[in-house]
């Protein structure tokens, strides 16, 4: 069983950025990919970015743009968020998938866009 950890969260004004990132207990690169995920208050979790192991990445139409998924050469998995918006406020998850039916989840990192 993987370990995820997130961290970076926190509050930030309108148009402010924040880099969050996600440690692995195990190499990354024995997943598929690396996603992000987020949840705000009463709404389903959503997609938000992903990386495959070959560093193809793919983004919501909400974040094309304004977010950056990167990893490093061994377990960590980073998102740049600029130009937030108070829309981006959610409980962010990283995601370890390998299939279907196989993948983990961290414990989530609340971002606040206020001002």
């Amino acid at each position: 069983q993987v370990q995820l950890v997130e961290s970076g969260g926190g509050l930030v004004q309108p148009g402010g950025s924040l880099r969050l990132s996600c440690v692995s207990s195990r190499s990354i690169y024995s997943f598929s990919s690396m996603r992000w995920y987020r949840q705000a208050p009463g709404n389903q979790r959503e997609f938000v970015a992903g990386i495959t192991a070959g560093g193809d990445a793919r983004y919501s139409d909400s974040v094309k743009g304004r977010f950056t998924i990167s990893k490093d050469t061994r377990n960590t998995v980073y998102l740049q968020m600029n130009s937030l918006k108070p829309d981006d406020t959610a409980v962010y998850y990283c995601n370890a998938y390998l299939s279907a039916g196989y993948e983990s989840w961290g414990q989530g990192t609340q971002v606040t866009v206020s001002s």
